[in-house]
């Protein structure tokens, strides 16, 4: 009795993360979408970059950031270097671009602590957080900051556009996985509020945009590190616990090249993801009445953490009971698992070869998610916030 409550909790669990939350919302927009009133509006704007050895990508995004459509006496770039030991300092300091400041942090504290540095010298009526990495399509803060004329917006997420150097946009299991995940949050826009913010290039109103948790100290080989919070998710949050949406802007696009190097992908993923876990040891408000998201939350975030968990449980209960039903699910999941060798196919084998890398990239994904645990539980969190 046992086995077959612990199988069907599993199955429920995993229909809700994977296919009943999306459902949901999609039933929810059909009856009652919240439209937003975009309107030609030009406020003060801030750019705020963080950057740490950021000089083999840094000239190329500010050549970028020089092109942008935005009336000159409107926009200032503000690049915090957090203790940066490379050329990024010189590159800042000879930049020939009025529209640039730079803050020189003299120790290295992590990005939090930039980002709190910047925000505290940012004049801009609007925030618009960006990485260094990402190129930027010239009218993107336009198309982001024009949906701040409606007053119940609060914060505003771009789109993030993946692509290998080989072949231009992404086709493969991870490029799959991201479109379906452009498309939750697109339901959760037209319903109400994102939960979380596309990191590469998101907004605020300066107003609502307060210091950020910068985290524990944690000694590591004689050295101290800041335990960081990922401010893509924690920002827009705190904005929607002032009563302000978060919305999605898909006109609004920053440009990243995906690594074809699954390992690196892999680690990339495992940071973001134990970054969730000290999000809510860090936050633990999230979790609360406090969070007007906290459903979305934890449906969209945190279901996924435990995902890998439930499809083990699922896996094992399958041997332990016996009927039809139960031999065909073990049958069903072995078949699916091993769908992930057509991955390997060289030359690719039409379908199988497609249904091999979905299949990889959503075992790579939970795979990701279990280490993700493991780090945080073991307080590696500098190893899973190196650079990958």
């Amino acid at each position: 009795m046992t086995a077959l409550l612990i199988f069907w909790a599993a199955v429920i669990f995993l229909l809700y993360t994977y296919a009943g939350y999306p459902l949901g919302l999609w039933l929810c927009r059909r009856w009652w979408i919240r439209p937003i009133r975009k309107a030609n509006y030009t406020p003060s704007v801030s750019i705020l970059i963080a950057a740490h050895n950021e000089a083999p990508v840094l000239p190329r995004k500010l050549k970028n950031l020089a092109e942008l459509n935005y009336p000159n006496g409107l926009l200032e770039i503000l690049v915090v270097s957090d203790g940066s030991t490379d050329e990024t300092e010189r590159i800042l300091k000879t930049a020939n671009n009025p529209r640039l400041r730079a803050l020189l942090l003299p120790r290295h504290s992590g990005k939090v602590v930039a980002l709190n540095r910047g925000i505290a010298a940012a004049t801009g009526d609007v925030i618009v957080f960006m990485d260094a990495r990402q190129e930027i399509e010239t009218d993107a803060v336009a198309k982001l900051v024009r949906n701040f004329s409606d007053p119940a917006v609060g914060c505003v997420s771009g789109e993030l556009m993946l692509r290998t150097s080989d072949s231009g946009n992404t086709h493969d299991g991870l490029g799959l996985y991201w479109r379906l995940e452009k498309w939750i949050r697109k339901l959760e826009s037209d319903t109400g509020s994102v939960v979380g913010a596309t990191g590469a290039l998101y907004a605020a109103r300066r107003e609502l945009v307060a210091p950020m948790p910068e985290g524990v100290l944690l000694a590591t080989a004689g050295d101290w590190k800041v335990r960081p919070i990922l401010d893509d998710v924690y920002m827009p949050l705190s904005v929607a616990s002032k009563g302000k949406r978060i919305v999605f802007e898909p006109e609004a696009r920053a440009w990243d090249e995906i690594a074809n190097d699954r390992m690196k992908q892999f680690h990339r993923k495992v940071r973001t993801l134990t970054g969730n876990y000290q999000l809510i040891e860090l936050a633990p408000w999230l979790l609360t009445r406090a969070n007007p998201l906290r459903f979305r939350f934890v449906s969209h975030k945190l279901a996924r953490l435990v995902a890998p968990f439930a499809l083990t449980i699922l896996f094992v209960a399958s041997f332990w009971l016996q009927g039809p039903i139960y031999r065909t699910a073990l049958i069903l999941q072995a078949c699916f698992y091993a769908s992930s060798t057509g991955a390997l196919f060289r030359p690719p084998f039409g379908i199988v070869t497609r249904l091999g890398k979905a299949t990889s990239a959503f075992l790579l994904l939970n795979a990701a998610a279990v280490v993700a645990l493991f780090t945080f539980v073991s307080g590696r969190r500098r190893a899973a916030w190196a650079r990958p």
